[in-house]
């Protein structure tokens, strides 16, 4: 009996881990201009902003991907301009490649004063969350 339950217990802590350990990832591809952010925060916040587990049964992690683009910069060292976009994007059926018909497609723009190049870049990354929380809300209901 009690090894009965050890199992059980086991496989109840175990399993939240188990599934998020099989989750899909997507592949995603990430243009951006790397002065004003770079490739490890754009793919956290891919990865905060994806429902992965409700995304995969609609958009197949074989047959779609997504690209960012994040581009923009302090224009003459007081105004920053940013342009963030992001894409769902169809893959190829036998290499896999992805093919510029995008399914769905979010840009957000915004320009503002700003004292340093970090403004500018905290800027960009506000600006990409608002893209993929735009883009993440017309592929599922939250």
């Amino acid at each position: 009996m009690t090894r009965a339950l050890l199992c059980a217990a086991v496989l109840a802590v175990a399993a939240p881990f188990a599934s998020a350990a099989t989750a899909p990832t997507y592949d995603i591809e990430d243009f951006s201009t790397a002065a004003l952010i770079d490739k490890p925060t754009v793919m956290a916040a891919w990865k905060e902003a994806l429902p992965t587990e409700r995304l995969v049964k609609l958009y197949p992690k074989a047959k779609w991907g997504f690209l960012s683009q994040v581009e923009g910069g302090v224009v003459d060292g007081k105004l920053c301009v940013v342009t963030a976009r992001v894409t769902l994007l169809p893959k190829t059926s036998p290499t896999r490649r992805f093919v510029w018909e995008p399914a769905k497609s979010s840009t957000v723009f915004d320009g503002r004063p700003v004292a340093s190049a970090a403004e500018c870049s905290a800027l960009a990354q506000d600006r990409l969350k608002d893209a993929l929380r735009s883009l993440v809300s017309s592929l599922v209901k939250s």
